[in-house]
């Protein structure tokens, strides 16, 4: 049982790790955002998907890990970590401080994600925007007079789209 413990907190401060590493991550790539920096947001993208894949890999350890726990418990239910501390004093405090570590994590990471979306989702707006005008400018292209101005065109009325 105390393999199952031990391999459990080296996975969480594993999992600690990976999710430090995201949250700089993130951070650089808001800063990259802020700045307009192409290539440092492009030289990011991977690094936070391989990050992602290696935190991915290591929750499915901690489930492998949990699952042997139950076993091995005879639990009902995949036990959370306050009771798993309760389970095994000894270890109570280390427990309790990854999963408040990673809580701490989590919710930073939440909060940079969710400016770096709110400023990519301003920006796509403004592009969308602008696209919008070209295409109805290229679409609605006008006459000229001699004088360089251009001449709008007679709007098709109501009547006129019918009949």
């Amino acid at each position: 049982m105390s393999r199952h413990i031990s391999d459990l907190q080296a996975i969480l401060s594993q999992l600690i790790a990976q999710y430090g590493a995201l949250l700089k991550q993130l951070e650089l790539q808001h800063m990259a955002m802020k700045k307009f920096d192409l290539n440092t947001m492009a030289d990011l993208m991977p690094l936070q998907e391989a990050t992602r894949l290696r935190i991915g890999e290591l929750e499915n350890k901690r489930r492998i890990v949990m699952r042997q726990l139950v076993v091995t418990l005879k639990l009902p239910q995949e036990p959370r970590l306050t009771r798993l501390a309760e389970l095994f004093p000894p270890q109570a405090p280390a427990l309790l401080k990854a999963r408040q570590d990673l809580k701490d994590l989590a919710a930073k990471i939440s909060q940079r994600s969710f400016g770096s979306g709110r400023l990519a989702s301003a920006v796509l707006g403004h592009l969308n925007t602008v696209l919008r005008i070209l295409a109805g400018a290229v679409q609605r292209a006008g006459l000229y007079t001699r004088r360089g101005i251009p001449s709008v065109g007679s709007r098709v009325g109501v009547m006129d789209a019918v009949g």
